[in-house]
């Protein structure tokens, strides 16, 4: 059974830090803020999360990307993918991704999260402007045209269960920050529309422009 954050422990106290976020983002010179990148498998979420990165890393940001395989790796080895244990993935990243804003660095989350609720319960976790989504958007048929994994060929035979697009669905975002046409649109074309949004919107670029 998960421990969830509703079970509290008494015996466990909040310790505030002297080294607080915004000294931190002040350090680094740029706002912390969560990427959450969403759509289906094979849209390019992790494709598009790890070029940013690249980006943002060589313009001297504090990076870190969270993707879907890696995490299922180690976080989240003990979860299969069953929708209880879609939603507790989803929660666990999110609790990952407050720590990773709070420690000053812009964290870059790539998973399906195919369910609006569990997109929307990560998005409270955090204040306002803290998180924003980012739909990649590409068709059934050029996600399955990419599959290099062979997933959705596997799902199509029966041999995988609960797949996305296929036997479980995927609720578009319905007011997404940002949509970014991965399936069309090539990728460093799709890497500078979201630094434009960064930029537009201050959380990156020159420091006294930044709104810390």
């Amino acid at each position: 059974m998960h421990r969830h954050g509703n079970e509290r422990n008494e015996n466990i106290v909040w310790h505030e830090a002297t080294v607080t976020r915004a000294r931190r983002e002040q350090a680094n010179g740029h706002r912390s803020v969560i990427l959450w990148f969403t759509g289906l498998s094979g849209a390019g979420k992790s494709t598009l999360a790890h070029a940013l990165e690249e980006r943002l890393f060589q313009m001297g940001m504090r990076t870190f990307v969270f993707d879907g395989d890696n995490v299922r790796h180690g976080l989240c080895a003990d979860l299969g993918f069953s929708a209880e244990d879609r939603v507790e993935n989803i929660r666990r990243i999110g609790e990952m991704a407050k720590l990773i804003i709070e420690a000053g660095v812009i964290a870059l989350t790539a998973f399906i999260s195919p369910f609006r609720s569990d997109r929307e319960r990560v998005r409270g976790l955090v204040r306002e402007g803290d998180f924003i989504e980012i739909y990649c958007r590409a068709s059934l048929d050029a996600c399955e045209a990419r599959d290099v994994k062979g997933l959705y060929a596997k799902a199509r035979a029966g041999e995988i269960t609960d797949f996305t697009g296929i036997s479980s669905p995927y609720e578009e975002p319905e007011s997404p920050e940002l949509v970014v046409d991965t399936g069309s649109r090539p990728l460093d074309e799709c890497v500078e529309q979201v630094i434009a949004y960064l930029t537009d919107h201050h959380f990156i670029g020159h420091r006294e422009s930044l709104r810390i």
